[in-house]
């Protein structure tokens, strides 16, 4: 089951009711049958110890709720909110109803709710104090928000209670494992398989040792056997694609992850490592579905959001990819891959280098520095790259400032020659540089006389004529000299 981290107070809240309640233990695999007999609510106990009988009512509706839960368990698709309503509906029939409390907790922390699922688990507790189901969910909600010394001190005291609990020694195997120390992991979980040889979580806990200690034909024979057992475990199933991935049969882990996903659609580590391997081929579409898969679990997964952004960016979506960056760095301020691939985006397909190389540089601070990278990490290459190109543009563009210059340069002293030309024609067109007159060879001035065009001009002298004859005005008249 999926599972999410409770803060610190809110743990030790819970553990506070485990032990007012008197019982501990580790998670139920889901939701619990009543365990009770059909019949009359009295509204007393018969015992001490014992809830009072269930109503006849409220235990139909549960069966019904149980019953709608395996089919959609089957089927590999859960209807959480019509579920909730059932379960729900079951308790309104009777409040003493402590297994629809319970499963009301595993739908609550299927969804991601951890808050919800402490409140029904601690109900669930205080109507039936020997509900072990829900104590063991509170233990390994304990487990998973880092209070390792509070899940087995719960632990213990189950096996105090229960001698011969396989469950709570499964469950203190996987701690031994986590903080690894495989031998005591692996002593555990063979007590709990003397103790109950079905035990699949017992044979979990030593596939994964195993693995983590590559010995990779153990873990695999181990996870065989627990299939034999149940065949529609995701983990099961994506623990053998785990194992096949690091033999390099990446076909055969891919159909593994795929057989997880069919047997429980909303299994998220299948999901991320099937979005993996689709962008490890290429495959961005692919790579979008089972990132939204994840995201739908858990939309404060900066990873995922980061993925989504390269699915996005394969597909050529880069607005959609830029956003998804932005983000992963809200939720993830200091996740140097953001930065790394916000800034190749911004190098190599939207022209901004100059903006990359602060981010290139971002991300090598954030990884610890030059040295703590591989000299042959492609960081180095792209930002290399990325001064390159910002140095010849700037380089091309102190040149074009030159040439702009130069031809304004050039421009002005044309405009200069033409206007001295201009004026230098205005000024002989006037004659203010006519040549100047002959000096006469005596060396005598002659008086200044004014140009020739600047004299008056005197009519030339009519000819004198001797008795004229008057003109007749139709016939031509001959001069006289």
């Amino acid at each position: 089951m999926n599972r999410t981290p409770m803060t610190r107070s809110l743990l030790l809240a819970a553990l506070a009711a485990l032990f007012a309640a008197g019982c501990t233990g580790s998670k139920a695999t889901g939701p619990t049958g009543t365990g009770t007999t059909s019949g009359g609510k009295t509204g007393t106990a018969t015992k001490a110890n014992e809830p009072p009988p269930i109503s006849n009512r409220a235990k139909l509706l549960f069966d019904d709720a149980l019953g709608a839960f395996e089919a959609q368990k089957k089927a590999g698709a859960f209807d959480y909110p019509s579920l909730e309503r059932k379960f729900k509906s079951a308790l309104d029939a009777d409040q003493d109803l402590a297994e629809a409390e319970y499963n009301l907790g595993v739908l609550a922390e299927r969804q991601g709710n951890s808050q919800e699922a402490l409140a029904r688990y601690q109900a669930a507790l205080k109507k039936k104090p020997t509900l072990r189901q829900a104590s063991e969910n509170l233990a390994v909600m304990a487990q998973n928000a880092g209070d390792i010394a509070g899940a087995v001190s719960i632990y213990q005291g189950i096996l105090k209670m229960y001698p011969d609990d396989a469950n709570s020694r499964a469950r203190l195997a996987e701690i031994y494992r986590q903080t690894g120390d495989h031998e005591k992991a692996m002593e555990f979980s063979r007590a709990a398989l003397m103790r109950e040889p079905q035990s699949v979580t017992a044979y979990k806990v030593m596939m994964r040792s195993y693995l983590e200690r590559k010995q990779l034909a153990m873990a695999k024979l181990v996870a065989l056997r627990a299939l034999k057992i149940d065949q529609n475990d995701p983990e099961l199933h994506h623990t053998i694609g785990l194992i096949l991935l690091q033999e390099e049969k990446k076909d055969e882990a891919r159909s593994e992850f795929k057989r997880a996903i069919e047997a429980r659609a909303d299994y998220v580590p299948a999901h991320v490592m099937m979005a993996q391997l689709s962008l490890d081929s290429e495959d961005y579409p692919a790579a979008e579905e089972h990132l939204r898969r994840i995201l739908q679990a858990d939309s404060k997964n900066a990873a995922a959001h980061l993925n989504l952004g390269l699915a996005y960016k394969g597909q050529g979506q880069l607005d959609k990819a830029m956003q998804e960056y932005d983000e992963a760095e809200k939720l993830d301020p200091k996740m140097a891959a953001v930065f790394f691939n916000r800034g190749v985006l911004l190098h190599r397909n939207k022209g901004a280098p100059e903006r990359a190389i602060d981010l290139y540089r971002k991300y090598i601070s954030l990884s610890g520095g030059e040295v703590a990278l591989n000299a042959e990490h492609p960081i180095f290459g792209l930002l290399r790259e990325a001064e390159s190109i910002v140095q010849a543009q700037r380089e091309a563009a102190a040149a074009e400032e030159q040439a702009k210059k130069l031809e304004e340069l050039q421009k002005a002293q044309q405009e200069l020659m033409k206007a001295e030309e201009g004026k230098q024609g205005t000024v002989n067109a006037a004659g203010t540089d006519a040549p100047a007159p002959t000096q006469p060879a005596s060396g005598t001035q002659p008086a200044a006389t004014p140009p020739a065009e600047a004299q008056p001009k005197q009519p030339a002298a009519a000819p004198q004529q001797k008795n004229p004859a008057k003109a007749d005005p139709a016939e031509p008249v001959d001069d006289i000299f």
